[in-house]
């Protein structure tokens, strides 16, 4: 799997791809799915946005075999608008499992350096089967939660850029919330805008601020537009009326993920070794 638009600068593909190989290399694992995350695969960039790669590998078998545990995390050295990293499949599957809706993401994203299908759509089909739709709302919720109060707590000025990650969130919600029978939220923000069947005043601003955003990186300083705040506050007073008690994750839903986890390893393990 490979799909980058024609955009990304070539030397910067270039990079990440070497920093990839490095990755495999020098910690002797396999990097199963490497994405584009970020602004960029989420469809809200500035000309000047930076690189995000993150990814998930699995280690060889016997590394899963040792008394002493190794991180499931393995992160490289910011290098100028390069932010590459990953987890360990293992880690991965469980925060999916706790309603961390940044690992589906990833699995969705637009943007591919490199990956394998049917590890994909495995672990696509076991989060639609196995995530728990109100786990990922509070995910949302938080993450944008945090994201008002960060920025737009006081009624001041504030970068224009920000109010997307407010909408992000925001949107999320709304689409959960008009489709119950889903847990997969759309990870690219032009989708989700109009999936989700924002208000008419809405959906006119977003279109104006990106087309902004995507021609200069500098969108200027203004309050939260009304429209915006009101927007945000009521999708995010829906999602706090709606959070119920935490479930338990089933038996069933660690069994595959169990079992997902072994074969990937013993294929990938059989790949390296071949």
């Amino acid at each position: 799997m490979r799909n980058l638009p024609a955009d990304f600068a070539p030397a910067v593909v270039t990079e990440i791809d070497a920093l990839l190989a490095r990755v495999e290399r020098d910690h002797h694992v396999m990097i199963v799915l490497a994405i584009e995350s970020g602004s960029r695969a989420w469809g809200f960039p500035s000309p000047d946005s930076d690189y995000d790669c993150r990814f998930i590998y699995v280690r060889r078998d016997d590394d899963y075999l040792s008394p002493w545990a190794q991180r499931d995390v393995i992160e490289t050295p910011l290098i100028g608008d390069l932010d590459v990293n990953g987890w360990d499949l293992g880690k991965a599957l469980k925060l999916m499992l706790k309603g961390n809706a940044v690992v589906i993401e990833w699995l969705f994203s637009p943007y591919v350096y490199k990956g394998d299908a049917d590890f994909r759509d495995g672990f696509l089909a076991l989060a639609r089967k196995h995530a728990d739709a109100k786990l990922i709302a509070q995910h949302y919720l938080h993450l944008g939660e945090r994201q008002r109060k960060a920025h737009f707590g006081d009624g001041s000025d504030v970068p224009l850029k920000k109010l997307f990650y407010a909408l992000r969130p925001a949107a999320a919600l709304r689409w959960l919330r008009l489709h119950p029978e889903s847990k997969v939220v759309p990870m690219h923000f032009p989708t989700l805008m109009p999936e989700c069947d924002p208000p008419a005043d809405i959906v006119l601003l977003v279109a104006d601020l990106l087309r902004q955003k995507a021609a200069t990186r500098e969108l200027g300083s203004a309050p939260l537009p009304p429209v915006i705040a009101r927007f945000v506050d009521d999708e995010f007073a829906h999602a706090r009326a709606d959070v119920g008690d935490r479930a338990q994750t089933s038996e069933m839903a660690r069994a595959e993920a169990s079992a997902f986890f072994r074969k990937t390893v013993r294929r990938f393990d059989a790949v390296g070794a071949a």
